[in-house]
């Protein structure tokens, strides 16, 4: 099934993990919302909890690159967590991809980030996250984000870095 949705995860975002074991699509949108929960509010086990621990699980962002295997997707999230910004982002503008035992939620991530100086930037990261349903629960297994402005991504790259 593919469906434009209007579901939208932000801020407000709360950790479903206890959801995630449904094996219908709202199991996955749990996961889904979970991990905007866990980045929104810097919750490492949830994270961690929400991302398949598979050494070929894959992160492909504007900060980390490309990183295989749920431990180095962790410790990236670590860094940005206890770095020198706070980031705000909510999904929306989505298009579900989903079937048996994979989901995909395509759409945009649109907030800020904030740094320690109390500067608020606007971010606009087009993304992309496939679920997959695994041992009685959902688990993310790929992402993909892209910023599309290269002054902005720049910029980004160096407040997330402290440099």
């Amino acid at each position: 099934m593919i469906e434009k949705t209007d579901m939208s995860f932000g801020p407000a975002s709360r950790n479903r993990l206890a959801e995630t074991g449904d094996p219908s699509h709202r199991g996955a949108e749990a996961a889904l919302e979970t991990f905007y929960y866990s980045l929104n509010n810097g919750d490492l086990d949830a994270l961690g909890a929400d991302w398949s621990a598979h050494p070929l699980a894959q992160l492909n962002n504007p900060v980390g690159g490309i990183l295989r295997g749920g431990d180095a997707i962790a410790d990236l999230y670590a860094r940005i967590f206890h770095g020198p910004v706070t980031v705000r982002v909510t999904f929306g503008d989505a298009v579900a991809y989903l079937g048996e035992r994979h989901a995909v939620f395509a759409g945009r991530e649109t907030g800020s980030y904030t740094t320690a100086d109390g500067t608020t930037t606007p971010l606009d990261i087009r993304t992309s996250r496939y679920f997959r349903y695994e041992e009685g629960r959902w688990r993310q297994y790929h992402h993909h984000g892209s910023i599309d402005d290269p002054d902005a991504l720049r910029a980004y790259q160096r407040a997330i870095r402290g440099s």
